[in-house]
């Protein structure tokens, strides 16, 4: 052990104590008036006794703790120390033959004292560091509740203890009846988080922070709505990945934000199962630079493969992940490569020189209202012709596996998008009935279905937080129109678990939870922002080109069948004609096919369920 200035100040705290607590008990032994003679004879033995009591100290290892830190393991090292010294005492003043004469009283009072004045010492110095006298020392602070009396409301309190961050803890709330008038870290824990409203109405508290990082969402949820309701403030401590990962302290709290409450359970994911899919491999990403593409960049990332080639046609998005990624995992071999899917010879050079072993093919346009009209031909031309190229190329070039993203928007489509996303997933099945026989070391294609993710470049939560950072309106198209919602994490480990366990011409469909009211999701993004729907109010403004009211997994006339993840489960899809698959590839590469009806037509044509001109409602 290294000796510093801070240990030497300790230790010399220590001399000083065992000093003080070996004349202190002389002087409790003689009612606080020591005789000459004993006064004498307790100044000799120190001599021998003190030393001794350094040297047990040091052995025992109490100049290895952090006083900052002392909690009941130290007090008990200082016992145990301070109870060993006080059975050798004696022994060394017979073994060295000293006359003095020491009472048995003192040698019963020493170690008494010495622990007091050593324990006390360091606790009381925690207790001074932590500001356990926050409401003293820092008036401005302000009283909070905390929603949750477990692990994370103790870490919280200490972590407030020992930094404030402007609050101070003034109770506690949980379901738990058990815990109900206990103490956690001093704080009382009052009652049940539904009484919330009432007991901040009686402690004046605006703020109430949710310390509840692993609680299920709908249980956040509900909190959240109980203290909006009540006009209360609601913050949250950060999430236990980051807590553990080190990134943040539980002091860093925050406003609660939309995705802590639409979020989901973590994914359970085969890691064993993708790291053979993924570590030491070639990876290749389309539309790297999106929503969901980056997070598959970042999630690939974590199982070291030996190179991730991002193809991602918007330089700027590029850039942003080739400056991220090797922050984030040093050491990971990246290829950043601008190009568009729909080029057949910039694709195949690509496929030629990397040799991906696992492509993800994310690039697409999704938005649906830009799509419906006037770009209908682009839409079409890169989702399902790039689709149909890039997967030609992985092919030709041995690919193992080759994953396309979809959308639920494909089911029973009323938009363009929609249709073209259904048209890429029949092209994944009809490249996989192109192979002669289904090898080990020919292409598997697998699609994978989802909805809406949280924070995307095309979702409405953007839209609603720049529309009430303006001050409103917040614009819905209908009051009844419902979405499905996931975590982009969330999303891209589905979608990397699908990918394993896909064998070939399969359309996984993720389990998307309870579909979402928009108009309900407005309100509460509105009251999470401090506000009420009296200062920014919902304006509804009609259903767009293209939207429909609600969203479907699967189109009527399919059905699913389970796998073994519980989030995943497979299309039984329906089987398409076999004659449109080169009817098609003709039509997209032929030039100047810009007319709006004259496409829907089309799409209809191959795509049966697609319904442009039915009317909204």
């Amino acid at each position: 052990m290294n000796i510093n200035s801070r240990i030497v100040t300790v230790i010399l705290h220590d001399i000083l104590a065992a000093a003080l607590a070996w004349i202190g008990a002389y002087w409790l032994r003689f009612n606080l008036a020591i005789p000459p003679e004993y006064l004498a004879a307790a100044l000799s033995t120190m001599a021998w006794v003190v030393p001794l009591q350094t040297v047990v100290f040091w052995r025992f290892g109490l100049y290895r703790g952090i006083w900052r830190f002392a909690s009941l393991p130290d007090l008990k090292r200082i016992m145990l120390a301070v109870g060993i010294a006080a059975l050798l005492s004696p022994l060394v003043l017979i073994l060295f033959r000293i006359s003095a004469v020491v009472p048995r009283s003192v040698l019963i009072l020493d170690p008494l004292l010495l622990l007091i004045i050593m324990g006390g010492s360091r606790l009381a110095y925690r207790a001074w560091k932590e500001h356990r006298l926050v409401s003293v020392l820092h008036p401005n602070s302000r009283p909070v509740l905390v929603a949750g009396a477990g692990s994370a409301a103790d870490f919280l309190l200490r972590e407030l203890a020992r930094n404030p961050a402007g609050f101070h803890v003034v109770g506690l709330l949980d379901d738990n009846r058990e815990k109900h008038g206990r103490l956690v870290q001093g704080i009382p824990v009052l009652g049940a988080l539904k009484d919330v409203a009432e007991y901040s109405r009686n402690m004046r508290v605006d703020d109430v922070v949710l310390a509840l990082p692993s609680a299920a969402h709908e249980l956040r949820l509900r909190i959240t709505q109980t203290c909006s309701d009540a006009g209360l403030n609601v913050l949250t401590v950060p999430s236990l990945e980051d807590l553990v990962a080190g990134r943040v302290s539980v002091s860093s709290l925050r406003r609660i934000e939309i995705d802590d409450l639409l979020g989901r359970d973590p994914v359970q994911l085969d890691e064993s199962g993708l790291h053979s899919l993924l570590t030491g491999r070639v990876v290749l990403v389309t539309g790297a630079g999106g929503s969901i593409g980056s997070e598959l960049c970042r999630q690939i990332a974590r199982f070291a493969p030996a190179r991730l080639v991002l193809f991602e046609q918007s330089e700027l998005a590029l850039y942003a992940m080739e400056q991220e990624l090797p922050q984030r995992f040093p050491g990971l071999q990246i290829a950043p490569v601008i190009g568009d899917v729909k080029n057949t010879d910039w694709v195949n050079l690509v496929m030629e020189e990397h040799r991906p072993a696992v492509v993800f093919h994310a690039a697409a346009y999704k938005h649906v209202p830009l799509m419906e009209n006037r770009n209908a031909w682009e839409a079409v031309r890169n989702n399902v012709l790039g689709t149909q190229i890039v997967a030609a190329a992985a092919q030709a070039y041995g690919v193992d596996k080759f994953v396309m993203i979809s959308t639920d928007k494909a089911v029973n489509p009323t938009n363009v998008m929609g249709a073209t996303k259904r048209l890429a997933e029949m092209t994944c099945q009809a490249m996989q009935q192109r192979l002669p026989d289904l090898k080990p070391d020919g292409t598997r294609f697998v699609s994978v279905r989802f909805g809406n993710v949280l924070g995307s470049s095309g979702s409405v939560i953007p839209k609603f937080q720049k529309q009430i950072e303006s001050g409103g309106p917040v614009t819905v198209t209908h009051p009844e129109i419902t979405r499905y919602f996931m975590s982009i994490p969330e999303a891209a480990q589905l979608v990397l678990q699908a990918g394993l366990m896909g064998e070939g011409g399969e359309i996984f469909v993720l389990d998307m939870g309870e579909p979402v009211r928009i108009a309900d999701l407005a309100r509460l993004m509105i009251r999470l922002s401090g506000a009420d729907e009296d200062r920014i109010r919902i304006e509804y403004t009609g259903l767009r080109p293209g939207d429909k009211l609600y969203e479907e997994p699967l189109a009527d006339d399919e059905s699913t069948l389970q796998t073994p993840h519980p989030k995943l489960r497979v299309a039984k899809a329906r089987a398409a004609d076999a004659n449109w698959y080169a009817e098609c590839l003709a039509w997209l590469v032929r030039p100047g096919a810009y007319d709006e009806a004259a496409i829907k037509r089309q799409l209809k044509t191959w795509v049966p369920e697609y319904q442009p001109d039915s009317k909204q409602t």
